[in-house]
This record gives structure tokens, sequence and C-alpha cells, in this order.
């Protein structure tokens, strides 16, 4: 079962909110008039201690106190600004490693409302070579994170594991041969656009020969482990809408629950 974190979240802090605002409008007036009652039935200022118990707020009020501005800034820094996820699988081997704990930009392709994920403010655009998070088409209650190959508009072909854009050849140099001697996959620097970046490409796994134009407003995303990626190849575009974020960092790396957390890790993601 997939939770909505962003949909909890967001409820949560609405309802700590409007039970916070609830007390300060209703509750803490009535407070304060029995409290002058009191007062005036007593003939003076009462005693500290039966002040504070006279306006000590009930349970309910005093939780959504403490929880509401620690909920606000979470659902803010979450919503706008930087999300962090965990490296599920290995299709942006060599890049991200199982285990690696990432950073995503929320702003850096606009600002969406949390859970409608609508854009209320454009800033940039994707480009060839972002390493991005978005919700797969097929299941958007799920996050995938690969890599820009293709922009709105190009004609995107993979021939023997090599990447066409508009026909022109993207750069790929032999880094290693992977075991030396008797290689299993080649680790080999390509470069889409600016970037230039590593991939592994499997020796014994069959090429998957095909061109594919891209739509306005979708974009074509690659893994860069190229034969061990489940992405645009097999289930076509993703729609502008269902991005999340550009992937910028990656602060820690932690493959299993009994494991240490390893910081040495932190580097950009490129």
């Amino acid at each position: 079962m997939n939770f909505d974190f962003a949909l909890i979240l967001v409820v949560a802090t609405a309802v700590t909110g409007l039970l916070y605002l609830l007390d300060v409008l209703v509750f803490v007036p009535k407070r304060r008039a029995k409290l002058a009652d009191a007062e005036l039935k007593a003939g003076g200022e009462l005693p500290e201690s039966a002040s504070k118990l006279v306006m000590q707020p009930s349970g309910w009020a005093d939780l959504s106190r403490s929880m509401f501005p620690v909920l606000l800034i979470v659902l803010v820094l979450r919503s706008f600004l930087f999300e962090p996820f965990k490296i599920p699988s290995g299709s942006m081997l060599p890049t991200l490693q199982i285990g690696d704990y990432i950073l995503v930009n929320k702003f850096h392709y606009g600002l969406r409302l949390p859970v409608l994920n609508t854009k209320f403010l454009p800033v940039n655009e994707p480009e060839r070579g972002d390493v991005v998070v978005f919700k797969y088409p097929k299941n958007p209650s799920v996050n995938y994170i690969k890599r820009v190959v293709g922009l709105p508009g190009d004609v995107v072909t993979y021939r023997n594991k090599v990447v066409y854009v508009n026909g022109e050849a993207q750069p790929q140099a032999l880094v290693a041969q992977l075991p030396p001697g008797r290689p299993e996959k080649l680790l080999v620097n390509e470069t889409l656009g600016d970037v230039e970046h590593e991939i592994y490409r499997d020796v014994e796994r069959p090429t998957l020969n095909a061109e594919w134009t891209v739509p306005e407003g979708e974009y074509f995303v690659m893994g860069d482990n190229r034969d061990n990626s489940n992405d645009s190849r097999y289930w076509g575009f993703v729609p502008e809408q269902l991005l999340v974020g550009r992937a910028v960092a990656v602060w820690m790396h932690w493959q299993e629950l009994l494991s240490i957390p390893d910081f040495s890790v932190v580097r950009s993601i490129k």
C-alpha cells in the first residue's frame, strides 16, 4: 500500500492550524473572561499558580499549538524547497547507488501546489542531462528517478547502445571494462548536452534499437544503468506536470537498517 505523505502532511497541518486558530479566537477569550471573573470574586489578582491553572488550554489546544508550527515548516520546506528521497534500485548506477539518500530541488522547475502538483510559479525548464525525480506515469503514487535525454520536439534514437538526439550521436568514451580481462559490463563516459556523466552498458545484453519523437510538454528519460533500467524506452514519455524536482546532491548512504549511515559520500549529482 502506498501512502500519500504529502496529502497526510497537508491535512495534518490544516487540522492543527484550524484548532490553533479556534483556540486563539474562541477559547482564549473565554479563559480570560473566566480569569477576570475569578479575580473579581477574589477581590484582586489570583496567585500565579491559580492564574496559570485557569488559563491552561485543553489537551487538544495545547497539542495543536505545539504541532502546527512544526508541521507548517516541514510542509513549506518539503513542498517548495527541498525533499529527501532514498534510491531503491540500481537503475541509475554508477551515478547513484542503492541506499543513497538524495536531496531534490523542488523549486528549480517551478513552484507547485502540494498534492495537486499544479504549477503556479514557473522558474526553469528541464535540460538535457538533468537527473530528475518524477511521478511514474503508469502509477503516479510511485516516484522514479532518471536522466533527461529528450526534450519536447526532439527525435531520440537508440541504436547499438548509443543515444542520438535529432540525428546527432551523443559522445561516448570507454572508461573501463568490468571486470578487466573478461568484461561483463562497460563503464562509459557519455555527454548529453553540457552534462558529462558515466553510464553502465552490459556486454551480453542485446540492444533495443528504436526511435521516438517527444511530444510537446513531455520528456524522454533513461537510467544511467542502460541495460537495467525501466524507462521511457519501455513505457513512454514523462508529462511535465508529473515532474517533482531536480536531484542535486547525495547527502548520505544508508543501505540497511542495522548498518551505520555513511556521510562521507556527500557529493553533487551531475
